[in-house]
């Protein structure tokens, strides 16, 4: 179970969220939707772990663990994984040499890490070319989110934060990635944190619940109909102006509402508690 109590957190002394309230079981899938700005992506990199945010109050923990007391790659190693709304590039690696880092880390045997990929390649009709690049360099859009879902797919997390999975994928290959997430959740009972704009990656990847997150809180939860309503009449239509016309930046005044850095998880330093916190091999993961 992974659950989130009263989460607050902000950057530079801003506020970004304001007091939210999650619980996500084994099999479990939860989209979250809200207005441009309304702290989605915030939730999700809080939770997972990227320095420059400052956590202002409540908890996240998963099966009792203290996941805000951990570095990001402990959180990977607890069961967490975090599909980025725009993947990095990591010139100089492999994908077969991170997932089998990633795998070695675990402690767990690393002999049958290629024929998973190789698996995984043909379930999101991947073109297997790609593979001989380092992760990520020079693929498109699309491209990047299916290698993202392919490696959901061979690490097998206990719980997958999914950043706009759907930014930036034609109809086929956001099919195939949602259909993957979805297989995830029955197979290896993944529970989902699903961001999202639009309901069409509901159509695939089936949401247990639907959550609408504004000004940094969730102020509407419901079933799948709620993304349909959304659909229909808009977050003015649904929330009205106030709720609905407020970004992160207007919510906690001029400046830029996330940390000003490069590397979506930091650098050496970053981390609240100082030093590197990429120091071990699952770093970024």
């Amino acid at each position: 179970m992974l659950e989130v109590r009263g989460l607050r957190a902000g950057v530079a002394g801003r506020e970004i969220l304001r007091g939210v309230d999650l619980t996500l079981h084994s099999g479990e899938v939860h989209a979250v939707m809200g207005p441009n700005g309304s702290g989605k992506s915030t939730l999700a990199h809080v939770i997972m772990g990227r320095p420059g945010y400052e956590v202002l109050g409540g908890s996240v923990t998963l099966d009792g663990a203290d996941l805000l007391a951990m570095t990001p790659w402990q959180r990977a190693h607890a069961g967490l994984f975090l599909a980025l709304q725009y993947p990095t590039e990591v010139p100089g690696v492999s994908l077969q040499d991170l997932l089998e880092s990633a795998v070695r880390a675990t402690g767990q045997p690393t002999a049958g890490v290629a024929e998973a990929i190789r698996a995984e390649v043909e379930r999101l009709a991947l073109d297997p070319r790609l593979l001989d690049r380092p992760v990520n360099v020079d693929l498109s859009g699309g491209e990047k989110k299916k290698n993202e879902t392919l490696q959901l797919g061979v690490l097998r997390p206990a719980f997958a934060l999914l950043d706009e999975l759907d930014s930036g994928l034609d109809i086929d290959a956001l099919r195939a990635c949602a259909r993957r997430v979805e297989a995830a959740t029955e197979e290896s009972g993944l529970g989902v944190l699903a961001i999202t704009h639009y309901p069409r990656l509901l159509h695939e990847l089936r949401a247990d619940h639907v959550h609408v997150l504004a000004k940094g809180a969730i102020v509407r939860s419901g079933g799948p109909d709620l993304a349909r309503e959304l659909d229909e009449n808009g977050y003015v239509g649904l929330l009205g102006p106030d709720l609905a016309g407020e970004s992160e930046t207007a919510a906690v005044g001029a400046g830029p509402a996330r940390p000003t850095i490069d590397d979506p998880f930091g650098g050496p330093g970053t981390s609240p508690g100082g030093g590197d916190p990429f120091a071990d091999p699952l770093a970024g993961l």
